[in-house]
């Protein structure tokens, strides 16, 4: 930190009046706001990898040079540590889009145009971009090739599928994947691949003109993978309608620079789609099922259901491939997976209601209005607070960036781990006694951030377990939710 503070000196002639982190990244880097006394900010990067940041930086520069939409690099120390880079905005694509996302996929004109207009870009990303580039200087390798696409392959198999209920045959699925690998790398299609191409490495400036950040994993690759990336982004739920709008975008842009043929296209990116759809289900594998994280959990079925779509339209021609994951979307995500390894014959009938809430400690701990006398409090303050900086400030612990803090952060997670050892056994033995009312509380300083976090993520895993009734409130936000019995409706409604 000190060398990045030395820098912005050297660029800016004084020091920052203001240094904010901002969190986010899924690297080894940490990322920060440098503000002036005027209230101006660039970005720092500090980064233990040398050669990352080498790629970054060259990249940035040969792309600047193109007239391409990327930040400027303002300043870079001797040892390559860190860097300053233009600020190009403080809204990402991924956080422009959310109301579209949350509605299911109903997205507004608005962020439908946001789309098309990102989209319209990679081309020139990916060939202009990819003129005169020395992709000796991509890290970690210059191209893709079959060594990384197999990487991403067993990945998947060991991973995700390895998780779950599906029994296969190790030779006969490597023998597909290894078919799959050559028929992936072999294509007259390349470019730059950007190779991370997704919305939250775009940045939308006051205009709402979209900006490209973290391209320091690009590197020489067929054109159809970050078309894949882009749209099929499983928490995106982008519907089929919109995909092929923004499919017809991408092609007209790339017909400025070459000639395409529309069918031919369509039906060599659904072989790219397959492999994306597996590679980004080894991921949620890891971070779900292994790291535990609840909102890659929660993107499984969504990539389930488009891989279930992809093979109905018979886009997957390796027949033993086809035959695995026929069966994998057929039977579901396993309770590795879904969390809800938990059965009792009197779970789905059972009558007991869970009761959960967040709180400020500042405001007292919530009453038990049941007559039970309260059930257990659980305090969030020995974690790391976002509400000490500036960007989370006015939001809450359901809003995306507070989730990214407090997870990429970890302390959050492991305190829950301990909570939830204590929910399961405590439900576990009231469904077994007839019980009828259990009450969690977490309190944090204002009610916001880690409370909410905790008990937003509490209800959605008893819910998800044991199907029973939960009923939240985020007390000083004024926000109740209701989570139905799984025997009944469900309704997602306010209480």
């Amino acid at each position: 930190m000190e060398q990045l503070l030395q820098l912005y000196k050297e660029y800016a002639h004084e020091a920052p009046a203001r240094v904010e982190p901002i969190t986010g990244s899924g690297s080894n880097r940490q990322y920060y706001r440098l503000f002036d006394a005027h209230g101006q900010c660039v970005i720092g990067v500090v980064g233990t990898s040398r050669e990352e940041n080498h790629a970054f930086v060259y990249l940035a520069r040969h792309f600047r040079a193109k007239g391409l939409p990327v930040p400027e690099v303002l300043g870079v120390s001797n040892d390559e540590r860190c860097y300053l880079q233009q600020n190009v905005g403080q809204r990402a694509l991924f956080d422009a889009l959310r109301t579209g996302r949350e509605a299911g996929g109903h997205y507004s004109e608005e962020e439908i145009q946001l789309l098309h207009r990102t989209i319209a870009l990679l081309p020139d990303f990916q060939l202009k971009g990819a003129d005169g580039l020395d992709f000796t200087q991509c890290y970690p390798q210059a191209e893709m090739d079959e060594t990384n696409v197999m990487f991403d392959l067993n990945y998947f198999k060991y991973c995700f599928l390895k998780t779950q209920d599906v029994d296969f045959h190790e030779i006969r699925l490597e023998e597909d994947f290894r078919q799959l690998a050559r028929d992936i790398t072999t294509s007259d299609e390349q470019g730059f691949l950007y190779r991370d191409f997704q919305a939250r490495n775009v940045m939308l400036d006051s205009t709402d003109t979209p900006w490209f950040i973290d391209f320091q994993g690009g590197r020489r690759g067929s054109l159809y993978y970050d078309v894949a990336s882009f749209l099929w982004q499983a928490s995106a739920r982008y519907p089929d309608e919109l995909r092929q709008a923004l499919i017809d975008t991408y092609i007209r842009s790339l017909r400025r620079y070459r000639e395409v043929d529309a069918m031919a296209f369509r039906q060599r990116l659904r072989l790219f789609v397959l492999f994306r759809l597996l590679q980004v289900l080894g991921a949620y594998g890891f971070r779900g099922c292994f790291e535990r994280k609840q909102h890659f959990i929660q993107s499984i079925p969504p990539a389930l259901r488009n891989l279930r779509q992809l093979l109905d339209e018979g886009a997957c021609p390796y027949p033993y491939l086809r035959q695995v994951l026929e069966q994998l979307t057929t039977s579901g995500p396993s309770s590795h997976t879904s969390s809800t390894s938990y059965t009792s014959p009197t779970s789905p009938s059972s009558q007991l209601v869970v009761r959960i809430f967040s709180f400020s400690y500042k405001k007292g701990i919530p009453e038990d209005e049941s007559g039970n006398g309260g059930g257990y409090v659980f305090d969030c303050r020995s974690t790391h607070n976002p509400g000490r900086y500036e960007p989370y400030k006015q939001l809450t612990g359901l809003d995306e960036p507070v989730i990214r803090f407090l997870e990429e952060d970890g302390e959050i997670l492991t305190f829950l781990e301990s909570v939830y050892r204590l929910a399961d056994a405590h439900v576990e033995r009231y469904i077994e006694r007839g019980f009828t009312s259990l009450m969690f509380c977490f309190g944090c300083t204002g009610g916001q951030h880690r409370s909410v976090y905790s008990a937003q993520h509490l209800a959605e895993h008893l819910h998800q377990k044991y199907g029973i009734e939960v009923q939240l409130c985020h007390r000083e936000q004024g926000i109740q939710q209701k989570f139905a019995r799984m025997s009944d409706k469900p309704t997602g409604t306010g209480l």
